[in-house]
């Protein structure tokens, strides 16, 4: 079965990925396979961008985003006469003719990875460029893949994949996906500790937090900064302590990251 992997590691945020999508299906009829993408408004490859934490402790993440062709797709479920179905390979493709008007099958993708044409009335996402595939002169992979200069997308049999320490998006649904990712962010904690007294940031304090999912460990480094990274998303007791002097903060990351700022300690 073929499936994706997006090693988030190595992307830089170029929208290469994206601008392949736009350029292999925009005004091109690839039918049976799928119909035009419109201009505006369809991304079925799109480069999410999240800025986390707070000034001047931010993140930027870069995330590719695309239909998950789930083995236990919800798509499938609510489509009628057969309008989604999973190919040999294990791609799930529309049907452009048998999906006109069912608009239910848009709804139930819990990814929102599926798009409404208004203009031909269907619904459309990400084929994998099973056109490409299958062309008379085929290639092996989607212009997604071909498209990124780093490396980020990788394509093929999931069995020859190096898929160890892959994460699948939102497992908990149920819906089993084929595109597998390295390096999802998780939450961080990242703060400037300073002596108010010595008006100094101070060099090497020793940074814990303490939840109920464990317990992790920082120092503050030249500039006086501390990054806990990795973190579940849990309520945390920070304790700093340099020189004698200690401070307690409680922060959580059960929604966001967290920036603290500048951080007096004592």
């Amino acid at each position: 079965m073929k499936a994706f992997l997006i090693d988030m590691e190595k992307c830089v945020g170029c929208h290469d990925c994206q601008i392949g999508c736009k350029d292999e299906h925009v005004g091109n009829d690839w039918s049976p396979y799928a119909k035009p993408q419109p201009e505006v408004g369809h991304f079925w490859l799109k480069l999410n961008q999240y800025e986390r934490g707070s000034r001047p402790h931010v993140k930027v993440t870069y995330m590719p985003v695309m239909c998950n062709h789930c083995e236990n797709a919800p798509c499938m479920k609510a489509a009628k006469d057969g309008a989604v179905y999973r190919r040999d390979d294990g791609l799930v493709l529309i049907d452009p003719a048998k999906a006109k008007g069912q608009r239910a099958i848009m709804e139930a993708c819990p990814y929102h990875a599926i798009y409404w044409n208004d203009e031909l009335n269907i619904p459309q996402k990400c084929t994998g460029c099973a056109h490409l595939l299958d062309g008379d002169e085929p290639i092996s992979v989607p212009r997604c893949v071909d498209n990124c200069h780093v490396d980020v997308i990788t394509f093929g049999e999931e069995g020859d994949l190096d898929l160890e320490g892959t994460e699948v998006l939102h497992p908990e649904w149920g819906t089993k996906p084929r595109v597998f990712y390295r390096g999802l962010p998780k939450k961080f904690i990242a703060g400037t500790v300073y002596d108010p007294d010595a008006k100094e940031v101070v060099i090497g304090a020793k940074v814990k937090a303490v939840g109920e999912s464990g317990t992790f460990e920082a120092a503050t480094d030249d500039w006086g900064d501390f990054w806990l990274r990795g973190l579940p998303e849990d309520d945390w007791t920070i304790t700093i302590e340099a020189d004698g002097k200690a401070s307690v903060l409680e922060v959580s990351t059960k929604e966001k990251d967290i920036g603290l700022g500048d951080v007096a300690l004592g």
